[in-house]
């Protein structure tokens, strides 16, 4: 897939859910995997011919593993290239998940951490959004993890507002699947992950578990992901109790 149909999806899901407006000043997360990195070029291309004028920063969180700062030049290169200002976080959130608070399942205090850190900064440098680059099949694997280990049907929003810190949170890739992110793969300067919990969490077993289901049901992320945005597909019990009253 070229670069030009990568495009035209980002660009479906910020018309479908109103994502971009006049004068918006978003904050890219980037966290130097591929999915932030693709995000980031592919809002960086959008703003050229976007019918919404508006402007675009990224901000690394540097969770510093065992102390040690992450070495973003790679990133700062492509950032100059793609002429967005690039803000790098430096924190302790590596050391005080891992050594002080010493988390059996780290990645929702990470996380907090994390994003608490990103807000911060997108805050301080005047954006009023922030865009994180998860994209369809993340929003399939959060309701699994939701299902499987909260009891829940939930799943993440497309948009949503953040009454903490007044910023609109922004998933402008909703529409776009990993393989289609993995075939830009040698064209973004990825970072591996240092992080000790790597490949060793529940998403990664929410994935995998989806892809054995997928040996059966050759559709099975396209159905799930049907599944949650179309609003006419929705028949659960709350829809039930609202009927009650009407025979």
């Amino acid at each position: 897939m070229d670069i030009q149909k990568m495009l035209s999806k980002m660009r479906k899901g910020v018309t479908a859910y109103k994502m971009i407006s006049d004068g918006d000043k978003i904050a890219v997360g980037v966290s130097g995997g591929k999915d932030s990195l693709l995000l980031l070029w592919l809002l960086a291309e959008y703003r050229r011919f976007s019918p919404e004028r508006f402007e675009l920063s990224a901000i690394s969180v540097d969770l510093c593993f065992d102390g040690v700062e992450t070495d973003y030049t790679d990133i700062q290169a492509f950032c100059d290239k793609l002429s967005v200002p690039f803000y790098i976080e430096r924190t302790q959130i590596g050391q005080v998940v891992f050594d002080v608070r010493k988390e059996k399942s780290p990645c929702a205090l990470c996380s907090k951490m994390r994003k608490g850190a990103l807000y911060d900064v997108a805050k301080k440098i005047g954006a009023n959004k922030v865009a994180l680059g998860h994209h369809a099949d993340d929003l399939i694997d959060t309701f699994i993890l939701s299902l499987l280990y909260e009891g829940r049907l939930s799943t993440f929003a497309p948009k949503s507002y953040l009454d903490r810190t007044n910023l609109v949170l922004i998933r402008p890739m909703i529409f776009i699947e990993e393989m289609d992110v993995k075939s830009f793969t040698h064209l973004l300067p990825v970072k591996k992950s240092c992080c000790p919990a790597n490949t060793n969490t529940k998403r990664e077993y929410a994935k995998t578990l989806i892809s054995h289901i997928g040996t059966e049901v050759k559709n099975i992320r396209e159905m799930i992901f049907t599944a949650l945005i179309h609003p006419e597909r929705y028949n659960l019990f709350d829809r039930f109790e609202s009927e009650i009253d009407k025979f």
